[in-house]
């Protein structure tokens, strides 16, 4: 299995590690410590020895904030972990705060006298992020302090584990569809239009793309930890551990880009710098401690360094003709998949002799994904929430929060896998049984924003942000609504989550043809039930509308599997809503039925039928 289900450690812990570190906050002469989720990469998923936040409060979710003062304690998470976050977390010992609404900033003056220190670890936070807060807190008198050494990595001691060494491989021509050495070239002309004499790297998946490799350092992410910089003339520079480069791949790379040790960076950072050419630094996901080695202090950038977006962000989204063609192809490989797994759901769920819990569930979705014979990984841990489970956003069963599924009650499934063409991500949510017409209400609701996207036509600028009312509309008009994004950006056999587009409330990119994102509106009734419908969606190219003045892009959809129809109020589509998924479950009846085995085809053919 891709994944586990063992139980996180008792939040209970906490008792005795906020101690500690408090004990060594003293010692460092500061008064409080933050502690991010993420690692020296700024990653949203991170190897297991940078599991801080985790080791720390016990909670386990993707994104999050601890702050820790020598008599208080908060985690800062947002609306995907409201529910999760209390569960895991010893609320005796750490209060549980929900941002926006809670900040970080506002929290520590509260807590803190003037002439307060804040450690914190400049590897852990971005450039942006450490800036604004120094901004927020200098007026109240209260300092940011960096450390030279991680105050949890003191406490957590030898229990921490090592960092990875997982080989990295090459990402063949055939399916990155455009070769390293041309990718190089493009990057190094746009620094050398920009007078750049180099810029620095440290998102492992631009690195990744960049170089044509990927790796398996980081569960369910194709990606090796790395660090890179390119100059704009020469060969790039990969700061990476010589156990993770085969001889293969160091033919690959030899052409252009060197191999260096890490433990060589922080010399050739101060070699940057007493070279006095411009280096583009990303503030948004370069980590503070970049910043400094190359001149940067609270009081300004200094003399070198040139903030600008990560140059491989923008080409890694909008993908290749090779890239969408893996894609498709993954896509109806997936589909297969899910199409299995959701006929033996109907049959198992309630028809089986002795029921199904989550944990089975979960793992029969990753055999039948398995049995594709191309799974190279899963692309995260499978969200498989029953009953008022579905409600809990980012739900991680465990062998204590199991429950069996139940009649009468909705099923939410999230699951996705990496194929070494392609990534896939899909959400349906089921109904276990006769569903209430509460359940039908909101499921159609969150179908119409879901149609509302799929058939969107938008013209060049439209970003993320202009089209996620669309989505929400439906729900709105019930006085109802989602606390997430409604689509994030996919890569390509690289993270699930991809910038820099999004449809969402912070989407603020441009929308281009060959960018893939998600479609997952939702609803969460809290302790009763979650729906959220999601596909992969790409971008098309701008095509003329009859009798119009502008061309439009709009959408392909991606994902190839069915809506549960007995979830579905077919009198509150609308026309053109109820074509779009007639003609949508045509498509996946006519590209599936050929490739399923006999009962599944008739399953598929049951659930597609036109309404």
């Amino acid at each position: 299995m891709f994944q586990s289900f063992d139980a996180p450690p008792p939040s209970t812990d906490q008792g005795e590690r906020l101690p500690q570190l408090r004990r060594l906050m003293s010692a460092a002469k500061v008064d409080g410590f933050l502690i991010p989720r993420a690692d020296e990469h700024q990653g949203e998923y991170v190897p297991p020895g940078a599991e801080r936040l985790a080791w720390a409060t016990g909670f386990t979710g993707s994104a999050g904030l601890a702050v820790i003062t020598s008599k208080s304690a908060a985690l800062f998470v947002d609306g995907r972990y409201t529910a999760q976050a209390p569960a895991q977390v010893d609320t005796r010992c750490v209060d549980v705060l929900q941002i926006p609404a809670a900040k970080p900033a506002k929290w520590l003056i509260a807590q803190l006298p003037k002439g307060g220190a804040i450690g914190f670890d400049p590897k852990l936070h971005t450039i942006n992020a450490i800036n604004a807060l120094h901004k927020t807190l200098k007026p109240k008198g209260i300092t940011l302090k960096p450390l030279a050494r991680n105050l949890v990595d003191a406490a957590w001691g030898k229990g921490r584990p090592d960092a990875p060494l997982e080989a990295a491989v090459l990402q063949p021509l055939s399916l990155a569809g455009k070769s390293a050495a041309d990718k190089l070239s493009a990057l190094q002309n746009e620094l050398s239009q920009a007078g750049q004499g180099a810029v620095i790297l440290t998102q492992p998946d631009s690195i990744c793309w960049l170089l044509n490799i990927r790796g398996s350092d980081v569960a369910h992410n194709p990606v090796t930890l790395a660090f890179a910089i390119v100059p704009a003339k020469g060969k790039a520079e990969l700061f990476v551990a010589k156990e993770k480069i085969s001889p293969e791949l160091r033919d690959h790379l030899k052409a252009f880009a060197k191999i260096t040790p890490p433990a060589d960076l922080s010399k050739r950072l101060r070699a940057l710098k007493d070279a006095a050419a411009a280096v583009r630094l990303d503030p948004a996901t370069a980590s503070w401690w970049f910043y400094r080695a190359l001149g940067g202090s609270f009081a300004g950038t200094g003399k070198i360094l040139k903030r600008g977006t990560d140059p491989c962000l923008l080409p890694k989204a909008i993908k290749n003709s090779a890239e969408i063609r893996g894609a498709r192809n993954a896509h109806e490989r997936d589909g297969i998949a899910i199409c299995r797994f959701l006929a033996w759901l109907d049959h198992a769920a309630i028809g089986g002799k002795d029921g199904v819990d989550e944990i089975t569930a979960a793992r029969q979705l990753e055999q039948f994904r398995r049995e594709t014979g191309k799974l190279r990984d899963i692309s995260f841990d499978t969200i498989a929430g029953s009953g008022p489970h579905g409600a809990i956003v980012h739900y991680r069963v465990d062998e204590t929060s199991n429950r069996k599924l139940k009649s009468g009650e909705l099923f939410l499934v999230d699951s996705g896998g990496q194929y070494r063409d392609g990534t896939t991500d899909i959400t349906r949510t089921i109904a276990l049984g006769k569903p209430t017409r509460e359940m039908r209400r909101c499921y159609t609701a969150v179908l119409k924003g879901h149609i509302a996207i799929a058939t969107a036509r938008f013209p060049d600028g439209t970003r993320g942000i202009d089209l996620d009312p669309f989505a929400r509309r439906p729900l709105w008009q019930m006085g109802l609504d989602y606390d997430h994004g409604t689509g994030h950006g996919v890569g390509s056999f690289l993270s699930v989550h991809e910038g820099p587009q999004s449809i969402s409330r912070a989407g603020m990119t441009a929308l281009k043809p060959g960018m893939i994102l998600s479609n997952e509106p939702g609803y969460y009734k809290q302790g009763a039930f979650g729906i959220r419908l999601e596909n992969l969606v790409l971008v098309t190219p701008a095509q003329d509308v009859a009798n119009g003045e502008r061309a439009m892009m709009s959408f392909e959809d991606l994902t190839i599997a069915p809506f549960d129809p007995r979830l579905i109020d077919a009198a509150a589509l609308s026309e053109t809503e109820r074509r779009w998924l007639n003609a949508y479950h045509a498509r996946v009846r006519k590209i599936l039925t050929p490739l399923l085995d006999p009962p599944t085809r008739k399953w598929l053919g049951q659930m597609t039928k036109a309404i």
